[in-house]
């Protein structure tokens, strides 16, 4: 009885000892793993990669290392390595069944970083979300709104969805539709309309400028204002002509109509 005992009682230690190192194993290893994660991630050669890479390929390695920590632990608690194996098969079936979704998602990260359709950095348009690509991950990609809001988007949706890149050209053409009214001059106006483009240091000149009449709709005469700007200076060009031709407009004595409605009482 004693005999039975103290092989409990050796093989209950030795199972505690086994469970204490494992858990040290997981925790010791996985603040190694953020140390040498961060230090590949800040080293020369790493910082030459391109910065959608980065984040790709430092999130699959933390994912991948962490896998091997785990499977290091499971191999000190003494469970047979050909049983580590059939349960990470059984498992990975049973995952990849359960977690298709997940699976799209990482094929849909590899397909982004393969054909870059965006890059870190670049501001894109998914149609229902727009913002600033901040990071690439093996799962998802993170976008900062204008205002500074946080999108995540799975990557297997935003492999296959219609993404509009505005950054992906160096520069853009800016179109505006200037209304005014059908008294004013349209020589005058276009004229003015093109001292306002010159005097615009963020206009590139060398590109086509167009100033047209463009529409007659039944309350104002439309131009067409088109101008080449650097993509950085889309925004700001906008609201500096906006604001230019409305303030040169009262200058001159150009009208901007607004839309109105005459109704007319008949009294019988």
């Amino acid at each position: 009885m004693e005999k039975v005992i103290d092989k409990i009682l050796e093989g209950s230690i030795d199972l505690v000892f086994r469970i204490i190192l494992a858990i040290l194993v997981i925790v010791i290893g996985s603040k190694l793993i953020k140390v040498l994660v961060k230090k590949i991630k800040n080293g020369k050669l790493f910082q030459k990669i391109e910065k959608s890479s980065q984040t790709f390929i430092s999130s699959c390695l933390s994912i991948v290392l962490k896998i091997i920590i785990f499977i290091i632990a499971i191999t000190i608690l003494g469970i047979p390595t050909t049983t580590i194996v059939t349960i990470v098969g059984s498992a990975g079936l049973a995952l990849g069944l359960a977690l298709q979704g997940g699976l799209s998602n990482i094929a849909g990260g590899l397909m982004i970083m393969i054909f870059k359709p965006f890059k870190v950095g670049d501001f894109i348009d998914t149609h229902a979300d727009t913002g600033t690509v901040k990071e690439i991950n093996i799962f998802n990609t993170v976008l900062v709104t204008p205002d500074n809001k946080v999108v995540v988007l799975p990557n297997g949706t935003l492999s296959n969805s219609t993404i509009v890149n505005y950054n992906t050209m160096k520069i853009r053409r800016l179109d505006l539709n200037i209304s005014t009214s059908y008294q004013d001059d349209i020589t005058k106006v276009k004229q003015v309309l093109e001292n306002i483009i010159k005097e615009n240091e963020n206009i590139l000149k060398d590109k086509d400028i167009l100033v047209a009449l463009n529409d007659q709709a039944s309350d104002a005469l439309v131009y067409l204002v088109q101008v080449w700007v650097k993509c950085e200076d889309y925004l700001k060009t906008k609201h500096q002509l906006l604001e230019k031709i409305k303030t040169t407009f009262d200058k001159e004595g150009i009208s901007i109509p607004y839309k109105q409605l005459d109704v007319h009482v008949i009294n019988n």
